[in-house]
């Protein structure tokens, strides 16, 4: 087996050229693929970190029964949010270090209602929270364009997004008037004061959500001292699902799940660009394979005579076919090395670079304010590993037949081509 690795890695290099644009093939579709992977994960970082600050925390506990009736915001309170916020601190002092850590909890109460001017009335989501626990990481909160975010002790004032302003020709100091269903399913209003204006870049965003303290909403809504959901944020994503499984055993009366549980519709999203990445790598992959295909093929056809001077001289089928794979396979490992090399130091570079400048994307509909103006590619080592392996397995794949037709040739046969 050691001389067919020398004579398989000599025999690689005796024509530098063709070896040379089979690795230039090889590099340039892994690079490539890397960098789409980079710009995946960059992606997909992004929003799902701003998912998370957008919708309220990496995960959300309400009480029985709220899961099947998401999609109405229904005003069930948590009978005991001391309890679930207490919960949630043992789980943070005890926790795994390689789990993600909780960063923030904060009670919030949210349901649909109406929100209303001289101009007219739309319907909007109406979240009470804690200014001082969601100041620190709320996607809102980092982009008032005018007046300021909630604080403690606020009373009648609300925070809306821009698009709602000029829907409501409302401003700053203007008065605004919300409406929404009580604990008792009785309609409760009141008249506020707009505090602050967020923009995200996205009208339908700023249209469906505006913000008051919970003190106030706990008064608007008839649930004084409650809370219908205790919000959770993590240091980082990924890990939730560890998180979830340590909360639900802590807290069987209450029902935990992630946001994107919650918010399928972001989720069914990220899913499909994910798809629509994996199908562009197979083609990649694809073309690398075609590419080494028809090298090994030339390499069969070039060297009919050298095969049949070393059948002649009694190197058997089986190992002439094994020479010819052992090649192919030295040419996917070293593209491979090369490739992740070049992958790497392009994604590090445009990183140290500040990464790439997406605001010029504008709107591109819902999901685009999870985007943000960066994107900073993100490839992971297991990626980059799993990469490199897939194309030395199609380097290896792709001179299996080439190296079948290498070895069923007839010693006499090859002597005599020319």
């Amino acid at each position: 087996m050691d001389k067919s690795l020398q004579l398989a890695w000599r025999n690689l290099w005796r024509n530098w050229r063709r070896t040379g644009i089979a690795l230039t093939a090889i590099v340039l579709g892994l690079l490539l693929l890397l960098f789409f992977d980079g710009l995946y994960g960059g992606l997909d970082d992004t929003m799902y970190g701003n998912a998370v600050r957008l919708y309220g925390g990496n995960i959300q506990i309400h009480a029985p029964g709220y899961r099947v009736k998401a999609n109405r915001l229904p005003l069930l309170p948590l009978d005991n949010a001391d309890e679930v916020v207490q919960a949630i601190a043992d789980f943070a002092a005890r926790a795994d270090p390689d789990l993600p850590h909780v960063v923030a909890a904060g009670g919030r109460i949210q349901t649909g209602g109406l929100i209303a001017s001289r101009e007219g009335s739309y319907p909007v989501v109406i979240t009470g929270i804690e200014p001082a626990v969601e100041a620190s990481f709320s996607l809102q909160a980092e982009h008032v364009t005018a007046g300021r975010f909630l604080q403690p002790g606020d009373g009648d004032v609300v925070l809306v997004g821009e698009a709602l302003a000029r829907r409501l020709e409302a401003g700053i100091g203007d008065r605004v008037t919300l409406l929404g269903k009580g604990k008792h399913a009785t309609m409760r209003q009141r008249t506020m004061t707009i505090i602050g204006i967020y923009s995200l870049g996205v009208a339908q965003a700023e249209q469906s959500a505006v913000f008051i303290s919970l003190a106030e909403a706990q008064s608007l809504y008839d649930l004084h001292d409650q809370v219908t959901e205790v919000a959770v944020t993590l240091d980082r994503i990924g890990g939730e699902t560890a998180v979830i499984t340590a909360l639900r055993a802590a807290l069987p009366a209450y029902e935990v799940d992630s946001w994107a549980t919650l918010e399928p519709g972001v989720r069914r999203a990220m899913q499909t660009e994910e798809s629509y990445m994996q199908g562009f790598a197979v083609i990649i992959l694809f073309i690398a394979a075609i590419g080494i295909l028809n090298l090994m093929l030339m390499a069969v056809f070039e060297r009919t005579r050298e095969m049949g001077v070393l059948a002649a001289l009694g190197m058997k089928r089986r190992r002439l076919m094994g020479l010819f794979v052992l090649e192919g396979a030295f040419i996917g490992l070293v593209g491979a090395v090369i490739g992740a090399l070049l992958g790497t130091a392009l994604i590090w570079a445009i990183n140290r670079a500040g990464g790439i400048d997406i605001s010029a994307m504008g709107d591109m509909g819902e999901f685009s304010a999870l985007m943000g103006d960066r994107l900073y590619p993100a490839v992971e080592t297991p990626q980059i590993l799993l990469r490199m392996v897939t194309v030395v397995f199609i380097a290896f794949a792709a001179s299996l037949y080439p190296a079948w037709l290498a070895a069923r040739r007839e010693p006499a046969e090859a002597l005599r081509h020319v």
